[in-house]
């Protein structure tokens, strides 16, 4: 079931120009206004219309993933230029759809194309639709993205889990109706969902890295130095997105898996002719797509079986 509602002028011209805001607001303006609890409240009164059931897990597909959506079924696809307020993706590979119904018997909500600062939002816009998700009822997360190889050991298709991340970005903002101030983050990435990742991924013999992500602006590959400077930091694959989802997630209170595909290697010799192109991070993401789409199927057992204990 898709809706294809016909939004007013002023809500187009909010969702070009920010939740909440109005044609011309100062860029610090806008940002400030994502952390109205009555903003991220409207929205979610909005879908609440169309969308009678909660979802107990989050979804964000990354750069060629959005297949994973087509593993739902009793779909109601909302498309983000329908929502008031809702920002929208540019990418390709990202196809900026809202997608609610049921995933191995659970309810989720998936959103099938995520937004970049790259594309002239401000973090805080791209990862404000984390906060809806939350509030629509959703209490896990899984993040997935397209990443290129920081470690020398990693290969392209390589699939790492996400243990920690490198934040290059910059968030502001406050409401304590939302979380506190200065939320911690040494474990934004939980624990236990990461060991039980990697049982499943042991039942079909397939190896994951587990390793440090890097958040950084883009849109421009890394430098040659950048790469080297990420390496000895610690980072062991980088990427343009999923840091500042991350932070929003621990700041609202979800649990967080977060997965990466490795579709390129970040250059580190200045005698290499080869520059990454996004046409090869889609291609690698969707010759991979199969395996990761299993990996989050099976995962959502974990999640039922959590939900189940908590309602004994």
């Amino acid at each position: 079931m898709s809706y294809n509602t016909k939004s007013s002028i002023e809500s187009k011209n909010i969702a070009e120009n920010g939740p909440c805001s109005s044609v011309g607001e100062h860029p610090n303006a806008i940002t400030n206004r994502f952390y109205t609890y009555e903003c991220v409240q409207e929205i979610v009164g909005f879908i609440q219309k169309l969308v009678p059931t909660k979802p107990e897990l989050a979804i964000i597909c990354g750069s060629g993933l959005g297949g994973l959506a087509e593993l739902i079924v009793d779909k109601i696809i909302i498309p983000y230029a329908d929502i008031p307020h809702f920002p929208k993706s540019t990418v390709m590979g990202h196809r900026s759809n809202l997608i609610f119904g049921k995933l191995n018997g659970l309810y989720v909500v998936c959103m099938q194309g995520r937004l970049h600062p790259y594309e002239g939002y401000t973090t805080a816009t791209c990862a404000f639709p984390v906060r809806v998700m939350r509030m629509l009822g959703a209490h896990s997360l899984i993040v997935t993205c397209a990443a290129g190889g920081v470690n020398h050991d990693y290969c392209v298709g390589d699939i790492m889990l996400i243990k920690d991340h490198l934040n290059f970005s910059n968030l502001a903002g406050n409401n304590p109706l939302i979380g506190t101030r200065f939320p911690p983050v040494g474990h934004a990435y939980d624990r236990k969902y990461i060991i039980e990742m990697k049982k499943i991924a042991h039942k079909y013999n397939l190896q994951l890295r587990e390793g440090v992500y890097c958040g950084l602006g883009g849109p421009c590959y890394e430098t040659i130095a950048e790469i080297n400077m990420l390496r000895l930091l610690g980072g062991d694959a980088v990427g343009m997105s999923t840091v500042h989802e991350v932070t929003f997630a621990a700041h609202c209170g979800f649990r967080t898996l977060g997965i990466a595909l490795i579709t390129n290697k970040g250059l580190s010799d200045y005698n290499t002719i080869y520059e990454a192109v996004h046409e090869d991070v889609i291609r690698i993401s969707e010759l991979k797509a199969n395996e990761i789409q299993r990996l989050v199927y099976d995962f959502v057992d974990v999640i039922k079986k959590e939900s189940y204990l908590k309602k004994e």
